[in-house]
């Protein structure tokens, strides 16, 4: 598979400016981490999925520049005598189980699930007043000022402080996860925090895992015209052309490692391009190359719907359908999971 040929080399700047790039040109610097938090259980279920599993409803209370801001969250565990390993989803609902929160067969799986639903914490519009918007103080006339992508992500970050609480958990494989724009936030969020061992991103598209340059379908210069809250305000001033950015999403997937990214298209998903996402698991290789991992091990071409990739410190899998989290989905992170924990 060929790369494009004016994909910027993210060994040509060091890793702190990768990272300083993504966030003055994309998604705005991120808000610092709480002055504090309590975490208050006010729901257990040890019952839950007919006796497999424990539901735990949490609160958290943050307390950020004189001011506090509570969000709820779920961490669903199964019973089990071994440390689980887990995953930190950024959720479209609130609800466990969810239409894209399988969670019986997740514990079935062996995958305990700390989610939260991403409005709960910010609303998709252009609101920075509400919710974590006003404690955190966003100025929206910075034009390196957090959009709700880093939000997002800054929540993800505080659900992972509360599962490192947790002794069920395996501690050296915890994930971060998320679809769509939720996935977007999942890769920046590991991008962060070395804390997550594993980052899976389904179908996250444009600014996610897909390439820029020479990208079909959604375009940054389409997501931005609709999406603008999303980034940093100075995001559209590189929207214009697929090589204005100094970067590619490929820079990215790169400061993950040397940890674990996976990334999951669906072939009906035009408008993510699943071309694009797996070119960039192309480009990032190099950069797991050079911690002495192994980046994607590509080894068909092209890649028919079914198809996985597993062998590598980045993954991949490209489902048969449409824009959509499915159990097939989790299952084959599942199992990507499973093949390299604690390796």
């Amino acid at each position: 598979m060929k790369l494009p040929e004016n994909l910027p080399r993210f060994d040509a700047v060091p890793r702190e400016e990768a990272l300083r790039l993504l966030c003055a040109h994309e998604y705005g610097f991120p808000p610092a981490q709480p002055e504090a938090v309590d975490f208050r259980e006010v729901e257990t279920d040890d019952t839950f999925c007919a006796g497999k599993a424990v539901l735990h409803r949490i609160e958290a209370d943050v307390h950020q520049n004189g001011k506090a801001f509570t969000f709820p969250f779920y961490f669903v565990c199964p019973k089990s005598t071994q440390p689980t390993p887990a995953v930190v989803l950024i959720n479209f609902t609130p609800a466990a189980p969810d239409p894209y929160l399988p969670s019986e067969e997740l514990c079935d799986l062996g995958l305990a699930v700390a989610s939260f639903g991403y409005t709960d914490v910010s609303p998709d519009n252009d609101d920075f007043v509400s919710g974590a918007g006003g404690l955190l103080g966003v100025d929206r006339s910075d034009p390196y000022a957090p959009g709700k992508i880093a939000i997002w992500a800054w929540a993800a970050r505080i659900v992972m402080d509360y599962v490192q609480t947790r002794p069920e958990v395996d501690l050296r494989n915890v994930a971060v996860a998320g679809h769509s724009r939720l996935g977007k936030t999942a890769l920046f969020a590991a991008a962060l925090d070395e804390r997550f061992r594993f980052a899976f991103a389904n179908e996250s598209g444009c600014a996610g895992a897909a390439l820029f340059r020479g990208k079909t379908g959604e375009t940054a210069a389409d997501i931005c015209r609709v999406f603008p809250f999303w980034f940093c305000p100075d995001f559209q001033n590189y929207t214009e052309t697929d090589d204005a950015l100094p970067f590619d999403q490929h820079f990215l997937l790169s400061l993950i490692a040397p940890r674990r990214v996976y990334v999951a298209s669906a072939a009906e998903d035009l408008w993510a391009d699943p071309q694009s996402e797996l070119r960039a698991c192309l480009a990032a290789s190099p950069a797991f190359e050079a911690h002495g991992c192994r980046g994607l091990q590509m080894d068909r071409e092209p890649l028919q719907p079914g198809d996985c990739l597993h062998a590598g410190d980045i993954g991949y899998h490209l489902r048969a359908g449409s824009h959509y989290l499915s159990r097939e989905d989790w299952q084959k992170f599942a199992a990507y999971m499973q093949k390299h924990k604690n390796a």
